[in-house]
């Protein structure tokens, strides 16, 4: 695949070795270069679009789970560590973003070599659209639940209104952000109001679950609340790029882990333990039943804003990191590979790729993590030290860097099968961090130069 541009090819800063680069249109949205300082947007645009980013229905969907099968007390310490982890794992790729400009695609060069960042960007700009097919087609299955609306012209129609939102680029991410966050708490708070007339919440600490201690581990737990966003939150540079320094890229992934993020599972969380949610342990805290049920025609009508506006935003911002991604593999436009991968993700909604939602937590607890685990280790530990990576020339393919990958892979795999009582996500990441930081050492530096 092309992923050279020259500089008469794409006007748009494509080398992004200039900081002020003259005639950009306001719009660009630097597929193939660094975003330059004049470029760079406020912390509360930057900030916006991480904060309404976790904080939806499907976030709070798994924190329901995770109190169903372990009790309140316990599901809130699960969802409290795992968000800990995604502070830390985000906040580190975070402020490299950033520091640099730099997209995941060109943080995955400097790590992976300028053809082995192939496999990673495209391995996680795929991911992500499978989440943008999922949110897409559960669009359509809860509305025709909810109201009986017509389920695959719902995901079709959804789908393309979320491709044109995405076309938009960034801006129009922190705009819908800055809507689809207050409305989760509208929605949710109501949801709670509604609960507490048939429910005790006062109840909800001593809610002990519904599975035992059998069902779900508590380092299980874990991996499921950050597989939720362990492949957005890996690709958190296309973000986090847009701030002005390290340090605004952090407080704005602060704005999404823990706060956004806890917010919608604890939200999803509360629902289950009131007892207000039928089948909590495969529902979990899908609240969305207890706004329509009512027989409101005003709480329908926000049932159904939300479920545009709150999926929306998930759907969106998915889409953005794929099209940024394979926009940089193929050497395309953002904005062109937005409507190819947008009409294929909503291809696969209507396919049903939405049912398989566990199936998806696991294969993205086990492969993901110890990816971005590399990403880290590597401006920490890259052979001569921390800012190594920025002084070394780029190789074509870093052979530590996928060896470490696969280490931490096959820890997060060992993990998953045979210590269910750990947390596949957070062996898989440490592994790999801990594995990069041994190859760059012991292997010999002239094989690693020559490979």
């Amino acid at each position: 695949m092309n992923t050279q541009r020259t500089p008469a090819a794409d006007p748009a800063g494509a080398g992004g070795e200039q900081d002020s680069p003259t005639g950009l249109e306001p719009d660009s949205e630097f597929e193939h270069g660094p975003v330059p300082a004049g470029s760079r947007k406020s912390l509360l645009t930057v900030s916006a679009v991480w904060f309404g980013f976790p904080m939806i229905l499907t976030n709070a969907v798994p924190g329901g789970v995770v109190v169903a099968l372990l009790g309140f007390w316990r599901g809130l310490a699960a969802i409290a560590v795992a968000n800990l982890v995604m502070l830390l794992y985000v906040g580190v790729l975070s402020h490299r973003a950033g520091s640099s400009g730099e997209s995941f695609s060109l943080q995955a060069t400097r790590t992976f070599g300028r053809t082995g960042y192939i496999v990673a960007s495209a391995f996680l700009a795929t991911i992500v659209v499978g989440w943008f097919a999922f949110n897409t087609g559960a669009t359509g299955a809860t509305l025709h639940k909810a109201f009986g609306w017509h389920e695959r012209l719902v995901a079709v129609l959804a789908g393309l209104g979320f491709i044109a939102l995405t076309y938009l680029g960034i801006r129009a991410l922190s705009w819908l952000g800055a809507v689809a966050a207050p409305l989760f708490v509208i929605a949710g708070g109501a949801a709670l109001i509604i609960a507490a007339k048939d429910h005790d919440l006062g109840a909800v600490f001593s809610y002990q679950g519904v599975g035992g201690d059998a069902t779900l581990t508590f380092g299980a737990a874990i991996s499921m609340i950050m597989a939720t966003f362990a492949d957005s939150g890996t690709m958190t540079a296309d973000f986090t790029r847009w701030s002005k320094n390290g340090r605004q890229a952090v407080l704005a992934t602060v704005s999404a882990f823990p706060v956004a993020s806890v917010i919608a599972q604890v939200t999803g969380g509360l629902v289950v333990a009131a007892g207000a949610v039928a089948l909590p342990a495969t529902a979990g805290g899908d609240f969305l039943p207890i706004l329509t049920g009512e027989g409101s025609s005003a709480l329908d009508v926000l049932a159904a804003v939300f479920v545009f506006v709150n999926l929306g935003s998930v759907c969106s911002h998915c889409l953005y990191n794929g099209a940024l991604g394979w926009s940089h593999l193929t050497g395309r436009t953002m904005r062109l590979m937005t409507v190819v991968l947008g009409l294929i993700g909503t291809l696969a909604a209507l396919a049903g790729v939405w049912n398989h939602f566990l199936d998806w937590l696991v294969v993205l607890s086990v492969f993901v993590p110890p990816l971005g685990g590399v990403l880290i280790a590597d401006q920490f530990f890259a052979r001569g030290g921390r800012g190594a990576m920025d002084r070394r020339p780029t190789a074509k393919v870093r052979p530590t860097a996928f060896l470490a990958w696969a280490v931490g892979a096959a820890g997060a795999g060992i993990a998953h099968w045979f210590a269910p009582q750990l947390s596949d996500a957070v062996t898989g990441l440490v592994v790999a961090i801990a594995a990069y930081a041994v190859l760059e050492r012991a292997l010999p530096r002239a094989g690693v130069a020559a490979a």
